[in-house]
């Protein structure tokens, strides 16, 4: 039977909230139980919010926690080569295109249709309206020009394509309930098509999160993945292009998440109090594991809080 792995992969473009300390915990119990590995991973390919004060920060975080990874941590701007030998592979079987417009020309097309059609344009499980062009509104000859030329375009995957490679909807090992470790059951949440031709990489930024969690998943020997139920329908687009490249799926677990007192999800961007401020305002690392509702681990039974 092979070794379990889990892991925890934030990314460094900010400090942690009470909501990554629960997922990390959770990760790292799951591989404790079953005697497998917990690796930590960090996803910092936006070169413009990662910063190393971030990634410091969540090595105190969990070190304040008493979380051990097993290895180093992966870091994803280490592995640019990894993820575009990928895009080669999909740009040869045909799956992926270029395309150039602003985000301004994007959102003008998306209103020219919504008041066209008089409803809403389509929006994918992040909200975000749906590519409104298709891919044959520019020959793949003149795509192949302009890219040459050196503008500024994303590659997209061509989502009709790729569903007619792998010939069925795709389906995925789920487990369900609150135990990452109990049975899972065969699922498919929905539709791929709903999020369109998504985004696998940038000109500056050769890969996208899509493409680089499969890769990394895939070359770290991830079986478990143990993630927060938001991204529960990204799922659908993982396992595709897991498909699509010959790569084994892992079990999926999507955990509850923690909310703030508006049931809000915690967030960076809104302003989620950090594990660093808590620790600071003199909360012990114990008391995180009680507000999480966890059993405190019995190294940090009747621990005070460390300042750092």
């Amino acid at each position: 039977m092979s070794t379990l792995v889990c892991r925890f992969a934030p990314s460094p473009n900010g400090y942690l909230h009470l909501g990554h300390a629960f997922s990390a915990i959770l990760n790292a119990r799951t591989a404790e139980r079953a005697g497998g590995r917990f690796l930590l991973r960090l996803e910092d390919i936006d070169s413009a919010r990662c910063r190393p004060e971030y990634e410091r920060a969540i090595l105190e975080d969990m070190a304040w926690l008493g979380l051990q990874a097993a290895e180093p941590p992966r870091r994803q701007s280490a592995h640019f080569a990894d993820y575009a030998a990928v895009l080669d592979r999909l740009e040869a079987m045909g799956l992926i295109y270029p395309t150039f417009e602003s985000r301004g020309e994007i959102a003008r097309a998306v209103v020219a249709q919504e008041e066209a059609r008089g409803v809403p344009a389509r929006r994918d499980p992040d909200g975000a309206p749906l590519y409104p062009f298709s891919r044959t509104s520019l020959s793949d000859v003149a795509r192949a020009q302009r890219r040459a030329a050196g503008e500024a375009f994303v590659l997209r995957l061509d989502m009709a394509a790729a569903l007619e490679v792998v010939g069925a909807a795709p389906v995925w090992q789920e487990t369900q309930g609150d135990d990452p470790l109990g049975s899972p059951a065969a699922v498919q949440h929905m539709d791929a098509h709903a999020w369109g031709d998504v985004v696998l990489a940038r000109r500056d930024t050769p890969t996208s999160y899509h493409l680089s969690v499969v890769v990394d998943d895939a070359l770290q020997g991830v079986t478990h993945v143990i993630r927060g139920a938001d991204l529960k329908a990204a799922s659908v687009v993982h396992v595709l292009l897991q498909r699509l490249l010959g790569l084994p799926s892992p079990v999926y677990h999507h955990h509850r998440l923690i909310l703030d007192e508006a049931g809000h999800k915690l967030s960076k961007s809104h302003g989620a109090t950090s594990l660093r401020a808590l620790r600071a305002a003199g909360v012990s690392a114990q008391e995180i594991y009680e507000r999480l509702g966890l059993a405190v681990p019995s190294c940090l039974k009747g621990s005070q809080a460390q300042h750092i």
